[in-house]
């Protein structure tokens, strides 16, 4: 692919297209027991270590419907603001996979247990509304292993039969940076919530991705093709760019898009055909004979409601108009529960202002430079409340608080002890730094006389001197004052 061909098709000079992407994210319900089996689904266990005789598909067993992840399921659906169904059925989807027991998936088709919903996406142009499709439960295939033997495929059930949700949405992202931004906000509901942990790097998460591309101005969709299992938002984004670019690529070729499902290789950056897509008729889906239709009750349903959390965007809402803080400040402390947490406990006792620009810019830094998560933070919440405390009152410079900062985050200690041991306390005694900026001015008559004169922009310069003669300790606000008094 030539290198004008190979940039974001929305950034492509003779871009006369754009992209549309729909997404099917499977979330695995976050449960300790299966979807229809009492096993663990602990991760990181010896493989074939929790797999149960349902799991196994062996001759007779039955499935039986795990009540929690069924609650989980329509947790996440009011957390979507979609329809709850109170009737859904369970379907048998047939397919031959070595990992899949039963050669067929219980799965949802045409009576899911959550209807069409939304996700308000925060994009830097404004608001976006992406709408969800359904939600559906469905049991998840075990996983096969290729790379451990040179002729033979090992096989893990672990995996199999657990609980997963696929949220699939409708077809309104353009580009890989909406993508982002969708994948970030639906793992944050559900992480609020606690319906999944999101964890990509475990399989908890992952989505297939759905690519096509059309002139500008047309109504009439392309024909798409789905991207399987990826397992990364970075992925995502890599291989919408690579597919949509190739599709453009063949219609101003003259050649046609052929509807398949393709595997994105993350090594050589690019997708490659796996098999010509199946249509829902290919599966064979009909209502799985072991399964009732699952019902539930407006009551049960009330009673889900009633246990929702404050979600993000209601979070967010309230962080604007009671902290007074910006809709970019309020989004990312409201991007996680454990953040939001984090923020709200260090203002019970400290300044708003401050303690907003300390999480988002020094100890986000920090943490991001140690790949820590806010939870694992070396700080706690009432040591950085207490940091912000001396900066407030006056104790230490807001510059001493970053060497404070830097000696909190080797462990977590008490920022008054760390002042007291190393001697960082702010000089703000009138009379000794009347006796400082006496002798800086001194030492200084030429520059004093300039600025007398008015070379006004030399008094940054004996801000300066002061500061560096008191080794940085200095009240710099009583040392501007002082100042403009001496000058």
């Amino acid at each position: 692919m030539s290198k004008d061909k190979s940039e974001y098709l929305i950034n492509r000079k003779d871009n006369q297209y754009e992209v549309v992407i729909g997404l099917e994210v499977h979330a695995q319900v976050t449960s300790e027991s299966k979807l229809f089996s009492t096993s663990s689904t602990k991760f990181g266990a010896e493989p074939n270590t929790q797999v149960s005789l349902v799991d196994a598909a062996l001759p007779g067993m039955l499935p039986v419907i795990n009540e929690f992840c069924v609650k989980q399921a329509i947790k996440t659906g009011i957390g979507l603001k979609a329809k709850i169904n109170k009737r859904s059925v369970f379907d048998r989807k047939n397919y031959f996979y070595a990992d899949l027991p039963q050669g067929y998936q219980i799965s949802q088709f045409k009576d899911p247990i959550v209807g069409e919903g939304k996700v308000i996406l925060d994009m830097p142009d404004g608001q976006k509304e992406v709408g969800i499709e359904r939600l559906h439960l469905e049991q998840d295939a075990g996983k096969s292993i290729h790379d451990l033997d040179p002729k033979n495929t090992f096989v893990d059930l672990n995996r199999s039969g657990v609980a997963l949700m696929e949220i699939v949405s409708k077809p309104d992202l353009r580009s890989p940076d909406e993508v982002n931004a969708y994948v970030k906000k639906l793992r944050s509901i559900m992480r609020y919530l606690g319906t999944c942990d999101g964890n990509m790097q475990e399989g908890s998460l992952r989505a297939d991705v759905n690519v096509s591309v059309r002139k500008k101005g047309t109504k009439e969709f392309g024909t798409r093709c789905e991207i399987k299992n990826v397992n990364s938002i970075k992925f995502m984004q890599m291989a919408i760019e690579y597919e949509a670019n190739r599709q453009v690529d063949l219609i101003e070729d003259g050649h046609s898009i052929d509807q398949e499902t393709r595997l994105f290789d993350t090594k050589k950056n690019e997708t490659r055909s796996m098999r010509s897509k199946e249509d829902a008729h290919d599966y064979r889906y009909f209502p799985d004979p072991d399964l009732l239709p699952l019902e539930v009750s407006d009551d049960f349903i009330e009673k889900l409601k009633s246990e929702i959390p404050e979600l993000p965007d209601e979070k967010k809402k309230r962080f604007i108009e009671k902290f007074k803080l910006s809709p970019y400040e309020a989004t990312i402390l409201v991007s996680d529960n454990e953040t939001s947490n984090y923020f709200e406990n260090v203002i019970k006792k400290s300044d708003v202002k401050l303690a907003t620009n300390w999480i988002i810019g020094e100890l986000f830094a920090a943490l991001n430079e140690k790949n820590l998560e806010i939870i694992e933070s070396p700080i706690s919440a009432g040591n950085l409340s207490k940091l912000i405390n001396l900066i407030k009152d006056g104790t230490i410079s807001g510059k001493i608080a970053k060497t404070v900062f830097e000696h909190m985050m080797e462990g977590d200690k008490d920022p008054k002890k760390i002042v007291e041991e190393k001697g960082l306390k702010q000089e703000s005694d009138p009379k000794a730094l009347e006796a400082l900026i006496d002798k800086v001015i001194d030492d200084n008559r030429e520059k004093a006389t300039e600025y007398k004169s008015g070379k006004v922009k030399l008094f940054g310069f004996f801000v300066g001197q002061v500061m560096k003669v008191s080794g940085g300790k200095a009240n710099p606000q009583l040392v501007n004052k002082i100042l403009k008094k001496k000058l």
